[in-house]
């Protein structure tokens, strides 16, 4: 028997070994000194497989074995780093073309339960009323408890025009709200634009694809020519609004402060334990362009490196518009005002472990061109605006409220204070309350229409 054990376990140390290979971890080993593979370790994991093979009240084949562990072994190293099978990998694939099946929510977990970092614009959750700091603990007649983050995310993906019922514990609410979505596809427009009224424009990036970049400078050309086509004095000033962008591509980030910065600034840096990780990236052509396309930054109106801007931010905003708000405040180029940002300063590296899954796991930090650290800080506005006049604003999850978040290399961490938890109690038959979706650079908008103050009190000071 023992030495059945052991050939298991030489078995099994052996696949360990091979894995890492294939992901190319050498090169983590060899930054710290080839630390041999800590044989204890595995041979512990081996005893655990097999007592699970041999003992477990039903039979488990050993590639589910083997992907739930490498499951739970990224889960708990923090809130970014995750397994993708098939559907998981397709979907990030396809989601950064800007469209794929599902509600349109950004995601992560919390206790066991799924928590809504952000809605995304213009989709089945956020026209149903779903807020940043939502609790889901059902979907459907299934509890979220138990559940990987993946699994929730699968069930909450399905048919355009089918339906799932959403319970949410709401901070505020007595008891828990149910929400019934219909899923649709998900058609994220990146960016939006309008004319405010004579000689200043609104641009705002709700998520960073691939045409992010080449459709700002669409964008800009369009409120251009209506200023134009208006016979006014020119464009004045600019609002970019990057409220509630959960980020995305980086290269695409990159883009858009090039469209606004001096050719070759720094952009953004990021830092890690392997060299491809330790990297600087500029506003230049090289670190924005993908598969030889043509610049689309020197199609800019030359009036984008100018012209007075306000930048908006919140507790939404992460990620790569963490970056583009980091860099235009870092160099002075725009006003950024609003609340205090997400704080998701960590890179994630997608590593295939075949043509259908991978590991996304998180590889370096990002630091502003000055040098700031994002992580668990995010950027603070150089103007903080609530959300209302009376100097309210709605909480929102941030990436330091995270279970297991990346610290901040730079700052001492203030620890997070306690927050009320919502009751669960509550019947299925509640009803959600009614809640008519924020329509940003409304009238109704309290930031945005101090942020156009802004822009026209600088006007006045130029005079």
């Amino acid at each position: 028997m023992g030495n059945r054990w052991q050939q298991f376990g030489a078995l099994v140390i052996g696949l360990i070994a091979g894995v890492a290979l294939s992901l190319n971890f050498s090169a983590i080993a060899q930054k710290d000194g080839a630390s041999p593979l800590p044989i204890e370790e595995i041979k512990s994991f081996a005893d655990v497989f097999n007592a699970v093979k041999q003992g477990y009240v039903e039979p488990v084949d050993d590639k589910t074995l083997i992907r739930h562990a490498i499951a739970g072994m990224l889960s708990n190293l923090d809130p970014h780093s995750s397994y993708l099978d098939e559907e998981a990998f397709r979907e990030l694939q396809v989601s950064t073309q800007g469209e794929f099946g599902g509600l349109g929510l950004e995601v992560g977990m919390e206790d066991g339960l799924v928590k809504v970092i952000a809605p995304i614009e213009d989709t089945p959750a956020h026209r149903a009323g779903v807020k940043a700091g939502d609790l889901i603990i059902k979907l459907d007649d299934t509890p979220v408890k138990g559940l990987t983050l993946s699994e929730a995310v699968k069930k909450m993906r399905g048919k355009p025009k089918t339906s799932i019922r959403l319970t949410i514990l709401r901070k505020g609410e007595a008891k828990p709200i149910e929400l019934v979505i219909v899923r649709d596809i998900i058609k994220v427009q990146s960016v939006k634009s309008k004319w405010i009224e004579p000689g200043f424009g609104y641009l705002r990036v709700t998520q960073f694809q691939e045409e992010t970049g080449p459709d700002v400078v669409k964008h800009l050309e369009k409120l251009v020519k209506a200023e134009q086509d208006a016979k006014g004095g020119g464009l004045k000033g600019l609002i970019l609004d990057l409220r509630n962008d959960p980020g995305g591509l980086l290269h695409a980030a990159i883009g858009v402060a090039a469209v606004f910065l001096p050719p070759n600034v720094a952009v953004v840096s990021t830092d890690g334990r392997v060299e491809d990780a330790k990297r600087r990236y500029t506003a230049s052509p090289a670190d924005y362009l993908r598969g030889g396309r043509e610049d689309y930054v020197r199609k800019a109106p030359a009036i984008a490196r100018d012209v007075p801007m306000v930048v908006l931010v919140n507790g939404g905003s992460a990620s790569a518009s963490e970056i583009v708000a980091g860099a235009l405040q870092d160099h002075k180029r725009a006003i950024v005002m609003g609340t205090q940002t997400f704080g998701k300063g960590s890179v994630q590296t997608v590593l295939p472990l075949s043509d259908k899954t991978a590991i996304k796991l998180t590889t370096a930090r990002y630091y502003t061109p000055n040098g700031r650290s994002i992580q668990a800080k995010g950027i603070v506005p150089d103007v903080i605006v609530e959300e209302s006049p009376n100097g309210g604003s709605r909480e929102r999850l941030r990436e330091a409220d995270l279970e297991r978040h990346l610290a901040n290399d730079k700052e001492a961490e203030k620890p997070a204070p306690k927050k009320d938890k919502p009751s669960d109690k509550g019947s299925r038959e509640d009803e959600a309350p009614a809640v008519k979706p924020f329509e940003f650079a409304s009238k109704d908008d309290y930031q945005f229409q101090q942020a156009l103050t802004v822009l026209k009190a600088l006007q006045v000071v130029k005079k």
